[in-house]
């Protein structure tokens, strides 16, 4: 037996006793998951889709600070990038792995030397049964974490997470530490700092709703439940904040921080964080969705889609939060009043059934179709059967200002949006333009403004030109990966 296998063998008995002790069928399900992953020996591509992972080992809700791990002396590299992650592309594909991909990419080819560093037990604790301790992705170093037992009190796991990933730090020298993960990430890249001297880039994807109590008046103030603002006094902190509130202690703490969209910077500099080490990088796309669209003649009859027919789409998930009941609506209505109009739900969620359930009572069951999950790769053929995309939530959205990834594909792929009037898309459509703010909620607002652009052929492809203008002109990886670069340039490590 190789010592990669045994390793991964031990590895996987560490996670599954671990689970063993706090959901014995949990802990069934897994080990048999891994098991028969064994004797298949390699993963397909087909079967590299989002496995459900344990319960997990370093949590997203740290329960204090981590202490800097024991280290030495080191020269850093300049250009050379550390991205300190949860997970990491085949095994788990997300919008957050796709992107640390992408931009690593991007970022090489910007003259970088950027790699990446997956949470501690990846991909082992996802259920997949690999022990390299190096996997190279597209030309980009993807380092894992795999001790021989791995901690399940995420106290442990985050302690023992930042000694593994000092000994990587030490072998690569990189300049910088960039966070593409939660707290769990932030608190071992500012314990890392503490032992070399690196500076620290926290990128924010989105951000946890904070509970203020009567304000914002406790930032900074260091009081007993909330940690220490002041750099390199967080350490002997005993409290026991939320998730959320560590998030804003790594936020603060950080030496610059990027994120998504102008609403959430306003967001992360209400938390204390000074504008100045602010920096907004937001969502791009991969240049394929840059092409031209391919001929969606097939997919449409194959999905039973009329000749004629008018098609409006969304994707995500379907939760309350993303309101698709308003679409379903004022499809409805539209069809009453005679407009062939179809939609087409692309995504999965707990609300599907009641969605259907809706359908049905509005006398839409014909007219819509439930793709469920999209494979990414076909999500451009899908885009060519759209006349319009919609993206719907609700007025108390929990992220509104963080700005859905789908938006902008569905823009470089030139449609026209209509989307809710909230902060996160105020940034992406310019109306009149590229697409429409509508009240969110609003049947009468969201079925008129798609009766007037159903009805206008040249002005959607006009508006969807000038989208697919905004994303080539604003949101490549290319410009994202300049952004980054002149970040580390003012923290003197680029």
């Amino acid at each position: 037996m190789s010592r990669r296998t045994l390793r991964a063998l031990t590895l996987a008995v560490s996670v599954t006793w671990a689970e063993l002790r706090h959901d014995p069928a949990h802990a069934a399900l897994f080990a048999g998951r891994l098991l028969s992953a064994r004797d298949r020996g390699p993963l397909t591509p087909a079967e590299r889709r989002p496995a459900a992972s344990t319960r997990p080992t370093a949590s997203a809700c740290p329960t204090g600070p981590v202490p800097a791990p024991p280290g030495r002396r080191i020269l850093p590299v300049p250009g050379r990038v550390l991205h300190l992650v949860p997970e990491g592309l085949p095994e788990r594909h997300t919008n957050a792995t796709a992107r640390t991909q992408a931009l690593a990419r991007a970022q090489s080819a910007a003259g970088l030397d950027p790699h990446v560093v997956t949470r501690i037990g990846f991909p082992l604790d996802h259920g997949v049964f690999d022990a390299r301790p190096l996997h190279l992705l597209d030309g980009v170093p993807q380092h894992r974490l795999l001790p021989r037992w791995l901690p399940y009190n995420p106290a442990a796991a985050l302690n023992r997470q930042a000694e593994l990933t000092a000994r990587l730090v030490e072998r690569l020298r990189p300049s910088v530490l960039h966070v593409g993960g939660d707290a769990g990430d932030g608190l071992v890249a500012l314990a890392l700092r503490e032992t070399y001297g690196l500076p620290v880039v926290h990128e924010v994807r989105w951000t946890e709703q904070e509970n203020h109590g009567s304000g914002h008046e406790g930032h900074g103030s260091g009081q007993k439940g909330r940690p220490s603002r002041k750099r390199g006094r967080s350490r002997g902190n005993d409290s026991r904040p939320a998730g959320s509130e560590w998030e804003t202690h790594c936020l603060r703490e950080a030496d610059a921080v990027l994120t998504a969209s102008r609403a959430m910077k306003t967001e992360i500099v209400s938390r204390g964080v000074p504008e100045e080490r602010v920096h907004i990088a937001p969502e791009a796309v991969d240049p394929a969705f840059l092409a031209p669209l391919p001929d969606g003649t097939a997919l449409r009859a194959d999905l039973g889609i009329e000749p004629g027919e008018h098609v409006v789409g969304t994707v995500g998930n379907l939760t309350h939060p993303e309101e698709i009941g308003t679409l379903l609506e004022a499809a409805a209505e539209l069809r009453r009043r005679g407009v062939p109009v179809r939609l087409l739900l692309m995504g999965e969620g707990p609300e599907r059934r009641a969605l259907e359930t809706l359908a049905a009572r509005l006398g839409l069951t014909g007219a819509m179709v439930f793709t469920g999950r999209v494979p990414h790769d076909r999500l451009r053929a899908h885009h060519a059967v759209l006349d319009v995309f919609a993206v719907l939530r609700i007025a108390e959205h929990p992220h509104p200002a963080a700005p859905p990834l789908a938006a902008v594909e569905a823009m470089a792929s030139g449609l026209p949006l209509l989307a809710s009037d909230l902060p996160a898309m105020t940034e992406l459509v310019d109306p009149g333009v590229n697409g429409l703010l509508l009240p969110p909620n609003s049947t009468p607002a969201w079925t008129d403004a798609l009766g007037m652009l159903l009805s206008t052929p040249k002005k959607r492809h006009a508006w969807g030109t000038a989208a697919r203008a905004t994303v080539i002109r604003d949101r490549s990886w290319e410009r994202i990966a300049t952004t980054t670069l002149d970040v580390y340039r003012t923290l003197g490590c680029a």
